[in-house]
């Protein structure tokens, strides 16, 4: 077995779509556009991880995304957990532990601080247990009408917040499989995608204008969205102000989601779940 970089190139596209078909048959998101914006024209960085390969037959791939985050007070650049893939023919010889850690000895090497992800209840035990991740604490899952009504000015202290250019939301925003609705508020940017029965409940996320964009307006986009609204993220409770969402059951989610991080650095080891934003731009959910 052989363990190389991830490639942003035709030949290496084309592996990767068709792995990616053999291991989630129905998936179409993993297209070539899709990936080739998501792993070559990334603002704050090309794509970071691993592929092992049997001779000439790619066996498994792992890819993480890099992105610039507050953490603990500092802007730093980070890499989030995305892509990983392991043919059925190979699955369960740990080819995933061996390229994570690659990818992480690789990213230490590249002066990203740490890398965080959203793991399932599946995954989540082996980030734990074999990657030596944090579990730092389950996402939020509301659902309701209109404004997420977050009070920005007591977004302080946070252990954890995304740092959104405007030239890496314009990017985030133009995902070849989902574009954006980004709709102007008073003190925010509002921002919407299709998520659940067809388009009649809409994702949504809200960024603080001041604080993320620096002051430089978002081109906004026009567009028809339903009112019911899936919000997946955190909001430090301080800050919520949700009062026309409420909480999905355990019971009715299709499989809770987890925050993970790991510390490259040394820096920040753990970080407080109670000291979290996040939203579904956060973690490329839509």
């Amino acid at each position: 077995m052989e363990y190389l970089p991830v490639r942003c190139d035709e030949t290496a596209y084309a592996d990767y779509v068709q792995l990616f078909a053999k291991c989630f048959p129905g998936a179409e998101k993993f297209s070539r556009n899709y990936l080739d914006w998501l792993y070559r024209c990334n603002p704050d960085g090309q794509v970071v991880g691993f592929d092992a390969r049997d001779g000439d037959r790619l066996a498994a791939h792992y890819a993480c995304i890099p992105a610039r985050a507050h953490v603990g007070g500092e802007e730093v650049r980070v890499l989030l957990s995305l892509n990983t893939a392991t043919h059925p023919d190979y699955q369960g010889k740990g080819l995933f532990t061996q390229l994570a850690e690659r990818t992480y000895t690789a990213g230490t090497a590249q002066g990203y601080d740490c890398v965080y992800g959203i793991a399932n209840a599946n995954s989540t035990p082996g980030f734990i247990r074999k990657l030596k991740f944090q579990l730092v604490g389950p996402l939020q899952a509301k659902v309701g009408f209109g404004p997420l009504s977050i009070d920005f000015a007591k977004l302080t202290a946070l252990q954890f917040v995304r740092c959104w250019s405007p030239q890496a939301l314009t990017w985030r925003c133009a995902s070849p499989i989902n574009p954006l609705i980004i709709r102007s508020g008073r003190d925010h940017t509002t921002f919407l995608a299709p998520a659940l029965l067809g388009g009649t409940c809409m994702a949504t996320a809200e960024i603080g204008d001041t604080v993320t964009t620096a002051g430089t307006p978002m081109h906004r986009t026009a567009g028809l969205a339903s009112p019911l609204r899936l919000f997946i993220g955190r909001v430090p409770a301080s800050a919520q102000r949700l009062a026309l969402y409420v909480d999905i059951p355990q019971r009715l989610r299709p499989s809770p989601l987890n925050l993970i991080y790991r510390s490259f650095s040394g820096r920040v080891e753990t970080i407080d779940l109670d000291a979290v934003f996040l939203h579904f731009l956060d973690f490329d959910a839509y």
